[in-house]
Order: C-alpha cells, then structure tokens, then sequence
C-alpha cells in the first residue's frame, strides 16, 4: 500500500480515552504516545510522542525546562497536535478494506488515508474471505479488535498472518486477534511496538499452533524475548534481526523447539553467545553482522567436539569483525556444522587471495560440505588438506614435529594454532623434506610450474614439457593444450600424478580452478584424454 500523493488528513480532534501508550503514524513516521494534555506557554490538546525513528524527534520530551514525558533518545520526542495524528482502525476494518473493497473496485480508506494497493493478488468474485488460509494487512494502521468473536466467524481458517508495520501497541492487543486464528501457524509482527505483558503466561492460549515468529525491528532485547517466549510453546522458527538485542541469555523452560533462530543485525556480545549454545534442536542460526569478534567453546579443548549446539548445521557470521585464525578452528569443534557462511571478515579480507582463504577454511574445519553457499567437493576438501599440511609444516617441524611418530611430538601452542594438522598427516602422511620450503616470494617467476603433458591413449604422441603459472585456471589450461595438440573441437579431461603419491591419479575436474588448486607441483605429470 502507498498513500496518495497530496492528499491530506482530516481526523477530528478526539483523543482515545486510553491514547497513552497507543500507537499513532503522523506523516508517514510510527510513534508511541507517552503523553496527552496541554503545554506551557501553548493552547489547546497536545500529544507527546516517541518517535520509532528518532531523528524524527526533537527532544526528549521536555519543553521550557518541564519534563512531560521521556524517551530513550535524547531527541526522539515531538509534541503534536491530535488532528494530525492517526490511531488507526481494527483488524476487521483493515480487512474488509484490504481485501472485499478491493474486490469491489471500490477506492480503499484506511483511517485518514486514502490507500492504494500495490503488489497484492485480488480476489475473485468467486472467492471469500472466509476461505483465505494467508492475510497480508502489512502497513494498514491496525491497533487491534474492538469485536468479540467476529474475527473467528470471518477468517477461520487463516494460517499465515501478517500484521507487519501496523500500531499494535501491546501483546494483549494482538492476542484479542490471534486467540481467534487456532489455525495460525506463521506470524509475522515485524516493525511494531509490542509492550511485554506483566504475566506471558496468560497469553499461551493466544498462540497454540504457532510455529514461525517474525518480530524483526520491533526494538526487543532478549530479557524480554525470553520473558515472552512462553505465549509461543511451539515456535520452531524466531526472526529477530533489527532489535536491540546485546547480552545473551540462557532460554530456561522456553524455546526449546527452535530449529531457526535469526539474530543478525543487532549488537551482540561476543562473550555471551554460548547462553544459547544449549538450545537441543537449533539447525540454523544466523548472526550476520553482529559485531562477533570471538567465539569460543572453553568445555572442551582443541581438537574435541563441543556439547554446545548438538543440532547446528548451518551458521552464518557474514559481516562480522572475525580477524584470527582461532575462531575458525572452534567452528571445528561443532558437531554437526556442516555449512558456513564467514565471508566479510577480517579473517578472509586479509587474504591476498581469496581462494586461499577458502581452502584454510576447509582444512580447518573438517565436516564442512558448504561454504558460503558453495559446495565443497571430496576434490576441493583433498587439494585444500594437502596444502595445508604443507603450509604449515615447518611450523610443525620447529615446534616438534617429526616424521617418526614416536618422535612426533608438537608443542600445545602448535596443536592449538592447527587443532587438525595431526589428524590430516594421519589420513595423507607427513609432508616430505622437500615440500618444507619458506614460503615462496608472491612473483610470477616463482609461481611457474614445470609440468610433462602426457596423451597416455596415444603414444605416438610425445610428452610435451611447458612452464605455466600455478595461478592459471584449467580452462586456460585446457585451451592451450587444444592448439599444442591440435584438438580444436575435442572435449578434454585432465588428471595428474605425482611422485610422492606413486600409483594415484588425481581427477582436475573443475574448469574454474586454478592447478595451484589442485595442488599440482613443479616436475608432476597432467595426463591428458579427450573424446
């Protein structure tokens, strides 16, 4: 819906007997009334207000010296007259303005604003509102139901409910709505001002099939989720992102069968994240831009799994201050994570490469299948194991390291930096002396591999030696083997061998890698075959 432009308010100056408190939209901006009456030095009503954007206000609810009313933002208050402002309607005549009017073709009034409907699919003469299992009335100045049992009669079988950016003012305002939707399972109240109840208890009956929660932008803190979670007992979904969420808490007694839980975009400590880590069925979480800067799991030390989060699969930490190496290696430590989402970290921007910073992710945490919504192939977790195992194997020497392994004994501060390093020579073997060499200046002369091209089903054809980049795509690769083998139109498959893993091919299967991908090194042999 959107109003059209040029058209004026004309509400009377009455004022609801219990005003304060309730919400009211006023060009275009949602406020709170905190305050009703006259102002020093003025005439005439008043309604002191707390703006939800609070660079819409003024002061914080003092005028010449005379506190009227408070704010949590020093400028969030305005005083305003009645005329201008819009309490709303219920929830039936949003309604039938929403959805039997439109059908109608007839123009659609909300309070003082003329509205008109955008986005929205109409209804057929032939369909009912009685019939509709989804109501979307997002933005239509709903404050709740003055009707006692007419919402049942009129929507019964409604499951999904959006009542997103409206001037609900409190949780007993909208149960009068939803006690009467037993069929509601998805709700989504996001951008309302909502005052937590003084007992949640009483509202259960209110919301007993609900299982998708969205209260985005509603400027809750988790004290009060929590103080409200009872009234939703089998919430499986909670969408919080936008709130004033900070200090996490542990849920007692609620929220034990979520399987989703949204908290981006708030300000969240990072020493309080694991009071939720308990949560028994918590699938996804998701705290993109959260401020995160560590996550640790003391229960247990590196290289063990953590009791915390038993169910996690999939975390994103997208948009966060994440700068070591150590907070990925806890991410090893979950049980059951097996997709990641890390980028826009400090971690992974200070990688000169960003496909190096991918495959240290990958050897670090071992049961990863996806990161950042890619796949990781058996192909990718290989080439990035081995890498690793090289990288890092002088550090491994010089620490204690040994390629005996009752000499192998590395110092703590190494197994903490690589809590997998020992599990990885385990499964491939320790890295011969040869491949311990300080890291190679980043220039393109030292980035040239020597590499025998091989047509193993055609031995008439003599190996070809080249020199390329390590840092080339197979796709150049392929092409460039296409006119030194003259095969314009063939359809190559690359595989390559190497000495110090005699006996095994290892399939270049991705044309969008790089060789240094594939871990190929100076002196290997890249079989080529075509069809």
């Amino acid at each position: 819906m959107r109003v059209r432009d040029g058209e004026q308010s004309t509400m009377e100056d009455a004022v609801p007997v219990d005003a304060v408190g309730r919400r009211i939209v006023c060009d275009e901006e949602r406020a709170t009334v905190r305050y009703v009456g006259t102002v020093t030095a003025t005439k005439g009503m008043w309604l002191g207000v707390e703006w939800d954007n609070p660079e819409r206000g003024k002061h914080d609810g003092s005028h010449q010296g005379v506190g009227y009313f408070t704010c949590r933002h020093p400028t969030g208050g305005s005083f305003v007259r009645p005329k201008k402002a819009s309490f709303g309607v219920d929830y039936l005549t949003a309604l039938r303005l929403r959805y039997e009017k439109e059908r109608e073709g007839e123009e659609i009034t909300i309070s003082s604003r003329t509205l008109e409907m955008v986005g929205f699919q109409k209804l057929t003469k032939e369909q009912r509102v009685e019939n509709l299992k989804e109501v979307a009335l997002r933005h239509c100045e709903i404050w709740g139901t003055a009707s006692g049992t007419e919402i049942r009669k009129t929507t019964p079988d409604v499951e999904l409910l959006d009542l997103s950016q409206n001037l609900l003012s409190s949780w007993e305002a909208l149960a009068a709505i939803t006690e009467q939707l037993k069929e509601l399972r998805t709700l989504q109240l996001g951008y309302n001002r909502l005052t937590v109840p003084s007992d949640s208890s009483t509202l259960t009956h209110a919301f007993p099939n609900l299982r998708v929660l969205a209260l985005a932008g509603c400027a809750v803190t988790w004290p009060e989720v929590l103080q409200c979670a009872c009234m939703w007992p089998r919430v499986e979904e909670l969408y919080l992102s936008e709130n004033n969420i900070t200090e996490l808490q542990r849920p007692v007694d609620v929220l034990q069968s979520l399987t989703h839980l949204d908290l981006s975009n708030n300000s969240i400590t990072s020493e309080t994240l694991t009071e939720i880590g308990h949560l028994p069925r918590l699938v996804t979480l998701n705290l993109t831009n959260t401020g995160l800067t560590v996550i640790e799991f003391n229960d247990v030390p590196p290289g063990s799994k953590t009791a915390m989060f038993p169910a996690l699969q999939k975390l994103s930490l997208m948009d966060n201050k994440i700068a070591e190496w150590r907070v990925v290696n806890e991410l090893e430590k979950l049980a059951s994570l097996v997709h990641l989402i890390l980028q826009r970290n400090p971690v992974m921007d200070g990688e000169r490469n960003p496909q190096t910073a991918r495959q240290l992710v990958i050897a670090r945490v071992g049961q990863l299948l996806q990161l950042t919504g890619s796949e990781i192939h058996s192909t990718d977790r290989r080439g990035a194991e081995l890498d690793y195992i090289k990288t890092f194997g002088m550090q491994w020497l010089a620490s204690g390291g040994h390629w005996e392994p009752e000499k192998n004994r590395p110092s703590a501060d190494f197994t903490t930096q690589h809590p997998r390093y020992l599990t990885l020579i385990q499964k491939y073997g320790a890295p011969e002396e040869s491949e311990l060499k300080p890291e190679i200046p980043f220039a393109l002369k030292n980035q040239l591999l020597t590499l025998t091209f091989v047509c193993p089903d055609d031995m008439d054809r003599k190996p070809i030696q080249k020199k390329l980049p390590c840092s080339m795509v197979v796709q150049k690769v392929k092409g460039l083997l296409h006119r030194l083998l003259k095969l314009p139109g063939a359809e190559l498959r690359l595989s390559y061998t190497c000495s110090r893993m005699e006996g095994i091919e290892i399939e270049i299967d991705n044309d969008l890698k790089t060789m240094q991908f594939y871990s190929v090194e100076d002196g290997d042999s890249v079989l080529v075959r075509w069809s």
